[in-house]
């Protein structure tokens, strides 16, 4: 696999990053109390959730996009190196037992990949032509939604994933932490927040890394809650997967319904324990058979499917 040669002056073009830029009144960070080394750093970290509150429409408009292409069938791509390739395998990788996803219905793709989720591939950030394979590998479909992420917005994989995805008609988005990047411009949708210069000069896993992490938590959940996998704030279609999630699968199914404790352990037992068919038996008073035919009437649904069953 041959990787894109480097830019010639890469070393200038990273200095007009502002995600990359020195900050001189830090220079002596090392010389300070570890106490006060930590006050700065979390004063630093306040300052993401504003950066991101900047771009809410921008963010809200890639959801209402992914959705629909999910309804259709669609699965919903990240595709990132480094930190930010780590950040969507991670929220790829917690879909499942938090809304039940389909195997394969969120993936998280990183250059080089699952070995690049603990240790530095050698040039694969640097390769358009490995971002093109490893979503072709995917057989990538016009319901798809493609997210690269980048914290400087010029790394080749997630631009190089976005103009494949793009070309192929599939939905795309792109998420960086700097204005004008090239990964927001390749994009259907470019999400930029700008988190401006880091602590320690050029570690974007700081606070780009977290803003990352805040925008594909909302591009995720949001997704899943237009989907009906919610019904209200409670996750109803939990995966549970061990004791914890199952214990948490009736108190789910107690506050959605108010039931007994004996009523909720019948109800989980008469529906295999898919949560959101127990309250519908519950709430509905159907039979797991016909919750499970309201539901799939309903696309999942558990609003809609209980204002089937309620005529």
């Amino acid at each position: 696999m041959t990787s894109t040669p480097h830019h010639p002056d890469l070393r200038s073009q990273l200095e007009t990053l502002t995600t990359e830029a020195f900050r001189p009144e830090l220079a002596e960070i090392d010389r300070m109390p570890t106490l006060d080394i930590a006050r700065v750093m979390n004063g630093e970290d306040t300052a993401v959730p504003a950066a991101v509150a900047e771009r809410l429409p921008e963010i809200a408009a890639a959801v209402d996009a992914i959705a629909t292409r999910m309804a259709r069938g669609g699965r919903l791509v990240y595709a990132g190196a480094g930190t930010a390739g780590r950040l969507g395998v991670l929220d790829a990788s917690e879909c499942p037992p938090t809304f039940n996803t389909a195997p394969g219905q969120v993936v998280g793709l990183i250059a080089g990949g699952p070995d690049a989720m603990v240790t530095s591939v050698e040039g694969a950030e640097d390769s358009a032509e490995l971002a093109r394979a490893d979503l072709d590998a995917l057989a990538l479909t016009a319901d798809d939604a493609v997210v690269g992420v980048s914290a400087s917005g010029r790394t080749p994989y997630a631009i190089g994933a976005v103009e494949h995805a793009r070309a192929r008609g599939a939905l795309t988005v792109g998420l960086a932490c700097n204005s004008g990047s090239a990964l927001a411009a390749a994009a259907e949708h470019g999400i930029e927040v700008v988190t401006g210069p880091e602590l320690i000069t050029g570690s974007t896993r700081l606070k780009a890394g977290t803003a990352q992490k805040l925008v594909l938590n909302m591009l995720s959940t949001i997704t899943m809650i237009r989907l009906g996998k919610t019904y209200g704030n409670l996750m109803v279609d939990v995966r549970a997967s061990n004791e914890k999630l199952r214990a948490r699968s009736r108190r789910i199914v107690a506050l959605a319904t108010g039931a007994a404790d004996d009523e909720i352990e019948r109800a989980l037992t008469a529906t295999d324990g898919e949560v959101k068919h127990a309250i519908l038996t519950l709430l509905a008073d159907v039979d797991g058979p016909t919750a499970a035919r309201l539901l799939e009437d309903s696309g999942g649904h558990l609003r809609a499917a209980l204002a089937a069953a309620k005529g």
